[in-house]
């Protein structure tokens, strides 16, 4: 597969590429404003450079082969031994302004690097690492400023011996992509910190813990309210109290109500005791006035929710049996009334509806085709993604891109998280405590927890017309601290979830923050 003269003819390539930027006007390259052979369907199976593309490094590394996301071939990047290559297409001619580019991977991980990316173009190199995901493929995108009438789209793996990407239907058109929320749920802290919980910087420095997540780059808090819970926690006053401390540090804040003294998921959705024994009338009111009372709290005191849910994980629907989807109608008029409370404090607060396992698109599809058929209101749609419980990221991708289109609303990742080690740090078990329950090719590390996040985050960012929002990780300051377990019945309960959260057993800053300096 190596071929010493395509080597040296790679390795000119790029030198007269760059020639050609300071040497000759950018009206000689009009030809080579667009993209050619994205496909890689010009040359079929075997060929080493194909039509349009050129190859830097180890090139016997780069070829193309049968097996194509659409059409009949793609583009590998691979070898038996250690190799780095780029396969790479110079652009000149653009009119300048904003570029997304899209392609279809795969990948077996394991790399040194491996990414896609657009440079020379003016402004900062972009890049997004593709995910790894040996047999499904999955649309990313890189989004950059064009602001020199040149880009160059690339290709590049640092791989170790057998390591292997596949890459096709690339894309180069108009339009930008990002990320409006990067964000993470830290309803856990108040509770902490009162339990004698310390948050520090990477470099040990004792710290508050919403400033240190906001100079990592987040933008975007999470806290849960529930009704009378028995800790005096995550009720109203204390989610008044954090949203302060949110606001200040120039946060965005959205609030998701339980409807429950105690945690509501697909499993459970058990009335608060102060509403037991309400008729169905009642409960309405009952919501009506809850959702008003925390969001008006907020508002008087200039911290108003930019984003609320009705209801948490609500796939068998809330405040059960009353609201069960098992009676559609009224489960649309216990939501539709927490909307009508929302939109009464703020009618630019967004209602976001919220369901578990974003890798089972027929269960979402089915839950948002009821709530269009029984006319319930909301504004965006989240999702809990967890690749260790809820599938491919592949199946995440399709489920959020189909219910996006199918209800034209933006989408976003309401919950996900990783673990940064297999270790504990208290008593209790944790939910992912074995190599086993890891995500193929996503490491218990500082390093794996990244990589997932980006993953996740690339996925959201790849939804179609812009539609997808962003992510939140869920409990990113649930260290384990004595008196802070899951139950809050019981002081002596354990932290199921400190390998998951995002500092350490040191209590400092993981490296793995980086995440929220997405795009």
């Amino acid at each position: 597969m190596f071929h010493p003269r395509r080597t040296i003819r790679a390795l000119l390539l790029p030198l007269l590429a760059g020639l050609a930027l300071t040497a000759l006007p950018a009206t000689t390259a009009q030809a080579a404003a667009t993209l050619t052979n994205g496909g890689f369907e010009s040359d079929g199976a075997g060929v080493a450079t194909p039509t349009g593309w050129s190859e830097y490094g180890d090139t016997g590394a780069s070829y193309t082969e049968s097996g194509g996301h659409g059409g009949s071939y793609r583009l590998s990047q691979y070898s038996a031994s250690a190799y780095k290559v780029e396969t790479y297409q110079y652009l000149s001619g653009l009119t300048n302004g904003n570029y997304t580019l899209t392609a279809w991977v795969r990948s077996s991980g394991g790399q040194n690097s491996a990414y896609m990316s657009l440079k020379n173009c003016g402004s900062s190199e972009q890049r997004t690492d593709l995910p790894v995901s040996t047999s499904s493929w999955i649309r990313i995108v890189t989004s950059i400023a064009v602001t020199n009438n040149q880009c160059t789209v690339s290709f590049y793996s640092d791989a170790n011996a057998g390591n292997w990407i596949n890459v096709d239907d690339v894309t180069f058109a108009s339009g930008s992509t990002g990320l409006s929320i990067k964000g993470a749920d830290i309803s856990s802290l108040a509770k902490s910190e009162a339990k004698g919980g310390v948050y520090k910087t990477s470099s040990g420095t004792t710290g508050d813990a919403v400033t240190i997540l906001k100079n990592a780059g987040m933008n975007y808090a999470r806290l849960k309210v529930w009704v009378n819970p028995a800790d005096g926690y995550n009720d109203k006053a204390h989610v008044l109290a954090m949203a302060k401390r949110i606001k200040a540090a120039g946060m965005k804040l959205l609030v998701d109500f339980h409807y429950s003294d105690s945690w509501a998921d697909p499993g459970k959705q058990t009335k608060p005791a102060a509403w037991t024994g309400h008729s169905y009338s009642q409960l309405k009111t009952d919501v009506y006035n809850h959702t008003y009372d925390v969001l008006s709290a907020l508002k008087a005191q200039g911290t108003t929710a930019d984003m609320v849910q009705i209801g948490n994980e609500i796939n068998g629907g809330m405040l059960w049996s009353e609201g069960s989807t098992d009676n559609w109608s009224q489960l649309a008029g216990l939501i539709n009334s927490g909307y009508s409370a929302a939109k009464a404090v703020s009618s630019a607060t967004r209602v976001a509806l919220h369901l578990a396992n974003a890798g089972d698109d027929a269960t979402v599809r089915w839950w948002f085709d009821n709530a269009k058929t029984y006319g319930i209101d909301y504004d965006v749609i989240g999702l809990s993604y967890y690749g260790y419980w809820h599938g491919s990221l592949a199946a995440a991708q399709t489920t959020l891109d189909d219910v996006a289109s199918r209800y034209a609303k933006p989408v976003f990742i309401a919950e996900t998280a990783y673990p940064f080690t297999l270790a504990q740090d208290d008593s209790l078990e944790n939910q992912i405590d074995t190599g086993g329950e890891l995500v193929t090719g996503y490491p218990a590390s500082a390093a794996g927890q990244l990589a997932w996040m980006n993953a996740v985050a690339n996925i959201v960012e790849a939804v179609p017309n812009g539609r997808g929002l962003g992510v939140f990780y869920w409990e990113a300051t649930w260290t384990a601290v004595t008196g802070n377990g899951w139950d809050p019945t019981d002081a002596t309960s354990g932290n199921g979830w400190e390998n998951q959260a995002l500092f350490g057993y040191d209590d400092r800053a993981l490296s793995s923050m980086a995440w929220f300096s997405h795009r």
